[in-house]
């Protein structure tokens, strides 16, 4: 593939506008067009979709899911020297991309969308530095189900083994596969070596799907949270040592009370408990004996 469209390649997009990729914003462009336009494929149909996008950069991706035919692109930029780049591509489809500048961890995506949107979600090759934060905003969202149907999400390969871990996969398997796990269904679509980035990363990246479960188990997302942060932030001591600081409304919460509650033995640990058991001690916690 030598062109997804007449704007110049991205290598003089960048070398024209001075866009080093910074370590501090987490940049790794990805330049290889058979990559960005087969990761804007599997966010696809898009002729009707509205698909935000976190940081762009110099607009590889944003190019491809343009050339694909979405119809709307809103694309949110933390890095100023980006915009210029970004304007270039908004010139070429007219009413079909919107710059942010913002950082995304301070944006509510559903507030930009409008009405008459179409089909909404969410497709980007995420900075490494916020691409975890961003997932946990995502997946905490209410009301459920959300504002977006999809998520194809790129992640260090070891972040993408962390959201669709199951008790299976124990060294894997923490807060993150909890949240991931009870409301959406995930699942790792492909690789991408870490030779198609510039600066090339140390690690091979992951590209994710999350789809959202129309139903998840009955617990409240806030609740969950909290508890499976308590649970895995001491990950190798039993449950009832674990949540001992657990609190709810200020309230101390008696952790062998509210495991009995749940169903849970006392002395199992945060990696041996399935997404029900997590939602069935949430759930518990909503009314704390």
């Amino acid at each position: 593939m030598s062109a997804i469209d007449d704007l110049p390649p991205l290598r003089d997009v960048v070398r024209v506008h001075g866009l080093e990729p910074r370590k501090s914003l987490g940049q790794n462009f990805l330049f290889d067009l058979n990559l960005t336009a087969r990761i804007a494929r599997a966010a696809g149909p898009l002729a009707e979709a509205t698909i935000i996008e976190i940081g762009p950069g110099p607009g590889g991706l944003t190019r491809a899911l343009l050339a694909e035919g979405a119809r709307r692109v809103i694309a949110i930029e933390r890095d100023e020297r980006c915009l210029p780049a970004l304007a270039e591509i908004a010139a070429r489809y007219p009413s079909r991309l919107d710059v942010i500048h913002g950082d995304a961890l301070d944006i509510d995506p559903a507030a930009l969308i409008g009405e008459n949107a179409g089909p909404a979600r969410i497709c980007a090759n995420l900075p490494y530095n916020v691409a975890t934060p961003l997932l946990v905003q995502w997946l905490l969202t209410e009301p459920w189900p959300p504002w977006y149907d999809r998520m194809i999400l790129m992640f260090q390969r070891e972040v993408a083994e962390r959201i669709v871990a199951t008790p299976a996969e124990r060294e894997a398997y923490g807060r993150l596969g909890v949240l991931a796990g009870w409301r959406t269904k995930a699942r790792i679509l492909f690789d991408i070596p870490p030779s198609a980035f510039t600066p090339p990363p140390k690690i091979v990246s992951s590209v994710v799907e999350l789809t959202p479960r129309a139903a998840p188990a009955d617990c409240k997302a806030a609740l969950l949270s909290n508890l499976t942060r308590a649970a895995f932030g001491q990950r190798r001591k039993m449950l009832r040592q674990s949540l001992k600081g657990l609190a709810v409304r200020g309230e101390p919460v008696d952790a062998q009370a509210l495991l009995a509650a749940a169903g849970i033995e006392a002395t199992r640990r945060a990696e041996e408990i399935d997404v029900d058991g997590f939602a069935r001690l949430a759930k518990a916690l909503e009314t704390p004996a």
